[in-house]
């Protein structure tokens, strides 16, 4: 049994009487069957007010195509002032995956994809190492070893960039890929990098925080899942978890724990990202689950 087709709209815009009266209006005005709907008004509706928005429209519901509904709806997103857009369910967005040496979070969405957990295509993994090259392309997924040495940076993020483009990737995953991108890069693809990393930031730096966090005694484990920026490690902030520990835990026990809990807020992040649950404005963001 296929799974039902819709269309996402989602935005924000400034906060004002009347967003979902017009919205919904206008959708039923089409015939369109709203399948699922969520809203947030941030601030008091003052001037500086944000409303975000989520709804999922029956694409069938509608006399028109993607193409038609975007045109017939920016209008109204005009005199709204909304930033926004729409996508089709139908349309599998194309994840490049980018990994270093640490494999846990590569192995957890392969496995995700294959057991189409993960339902998009995903057109190459990216790495500065070879180590994954056989497991990647036993899965039937071209493998690309791009070195990145203080010698050949610039090359080697120009190929990168490269490669996402000749593939036409919607998504960029640095599934702990341990290189700075660098600003043009990520002022290139906005909203399509995520990145994850421990929650240790930025009082544990560096290497060994798990470590440097023992040695403190700290109690939590965590880890962020947040859009890449310029700004290192300062992205949106799209999921967030935590476990908690004590005395007994040794560090080997919390590298495990900490990668465990990597896989799994990374795997809700990008879904929320692929579902286009996520909002962001002013760096801020807003999740509908």
């Amino acid at each position: 049994m296929q799974a039902r087709r819709f269309y996402t709209l989602s935005g924000s815009c400034p906060d004002q009487i009347g967003i979902i009266a017009r919205i919904s209006g206008f959708i039923a005005e089409h015939g369109g069957w709203i399948l699922e709907s969520g809203y947030h008004a941030d601030g008091s509706g003052d001037d500086d007010g944000r409303y975000f928005m989520r709804m999922e429209v029956k694409a069938e519901s509608l006399p028109f195509h993607l193409a038609e509904f975007r045109e017939r709806f920016r209008p109204l997103a005009g005199e709204l002032s909304m930033d926004w857009k729409i996508s089709d369910s139908a349309v599998k967005r194309r994840v490049v995956i980018m990994v270093s040496r640490q494999e846990h979070c590569l192995y957890d969405l392969l496995s995700r994809w294959q057991a189409k957990e993960l339902d998009v295509e995903i057109p190459c993994v990216i790495s500065n190492h070879d180590a994954f090259k056989a497991l990647v392309e036993w899965h039937g997924i071209p493998f690309h070893h791009v070195p990145v040495s203080p010698d050949n940076r610039q090359a080697a993020f120009n190929e990168i960039s490269r490669i996402y483009d000749e593939v036409k990737g919607d998504t960029m995953v640095l599934a702990r890929y341990m290189q700075i991108l660098p600003p043009e890069l990520c002022d290139r693809y906005p909203g399509q990098m995520i990145n994850i990393h421990h929650s240790f930031l930025p009082s544990f730096v560096g290497a060994r925080p798990y470590h440097q966090a023992h040695r403190r005694g700290v109690k939590l484990i965590g880890a962020t899942c947040h859009y890449v920026t310029t700004e290192l490690d300062q992205g949106p902030i799209i999921e967030q978890d935590v476990i908690r520990i004590d005395h007994s835990d040794s560090v080997e026990d919390m590298v495990r724990y900490g990668k465990d809990i990597e896989k799994a807020v990374l795997a809700r992040g990008l879904r929320y990202h692929l579902e286009d649950r996520v909002l962001v404005h002013a760096n801020k963001t807003v999740i509908f689950r």
